[in-house]
């Protein structure tokens, strides 16, 4: 691919947007590219991606203006539901996904860092829905993720102001989860993945199925869908293993008390 690269560590893979010279923007080609990457993942391997962009500057600065500029309604519509079907993938994907942040993620930028699990920053990202200063509204989930991931009225202010955040604006809302020096990012997203990649996979996935399905319902269906999800790892390998390790543990513990005598 051309613009997208993929590497594997240990469970851990990861996805870099690599079109550095414009800032890692978003076309047709790298969207195309992102689904291939996605489609490339194993799984039954990988156990959590880090997604990020190539550079110091960027992460994502946002859709590409050039190829938005001369859209028609159609084709603008098109160009929204190619985002939105990317990123959704992204959104639902049955391993955890972390946006390791370095620099701009502006517009569609910021939309695909939502679309991720967890999100960690540089201390130079820069995060904003520049759109209505375009004359268009966020395309790719903007109007949509970020109400729900720092709440309405902070959301509707950065939409209609169009106005950008830094990183320490970003951790205080709630839109990010840790700011790091630049130089230790990726090194934060990797200890961060393989944390992650340590635990049961199945329960993992189950979490974020969980947490994902239950968002969209209310709380009387929400639990519903934790009972069956909680009850899916049972019989499992790693239900049994887990329980078993957990039991012996608990086991040697208890051998290893001296009573207390009173003579």
């Amino acid at each position: 691919m051309e613009f997208v690269t993929y590497e594997v560590e240990g469970m851990v893979g990861i996805i870099t947007i690599n079109r550095p010279k414009a800032l890692n923007a978003l076309n047709s080609a790298v969207l195309d590219e992102l689904n291939e990457a996605f489609d490339a993942v194993d799984v039954n391997t990988i156990r959590a991606i880090i997604l990020t962009g190539a550079g110091e500057k960027s992460f994502v600065a946002g859709a590409d203006i050039g190829e938005m500029s001369t859209l028609t309604k159609a084709e603008g519509e098109a160009f929204g539901k190619k985002g939105n079907d990317v990123f959704r993938k992204i959104e639902t994907f049955p391993i955890p996904v972390i946006a390791a942040v370095n620099g701009f993620a502006l517009g569609g930028g910021c939309e695909i860092s939502m679309s991720c699990d967890i999100r960690i920053c540089s201390e130079n990202a820069v995060f904003g829905q520049p759109e209505v200063g375009l004359g268009i509204t966020p395309g790719f989930g903007g109007t949509q993720r970020l109400a729900r991931t720092v709440g309405v009225g902070m959301a509707k202010q950065m939409i209609y102001t169009a106005r950008n955040i830094k990183a320490d604006e970003a951790f205080r809302i709630g839109l990010v989860n840790a700011v790091y020096p630049q130089e230790e990012l990726m090194d934060a997203a990797k200890k961060l993945a393989s944390t992650i990649a340590k635990n049961a996979p199945i329960a993992v996935r189950n979490c974020k199925k969980a947490i994902n399905d239950g968002l969209q319902v209310d709380m009387d269906k929400a639990i519903v869908i934790e009972e069956k999800l909680f009850g899916d790892c049972f019989e499992t390998e790693d239900q049994k293993a887990g329980m078993g390790n957990f039991l012996e543990k608990d086991k040697e513990k208890k051998l290893k008390v001296v009573p207390f005598q009173n003579k």
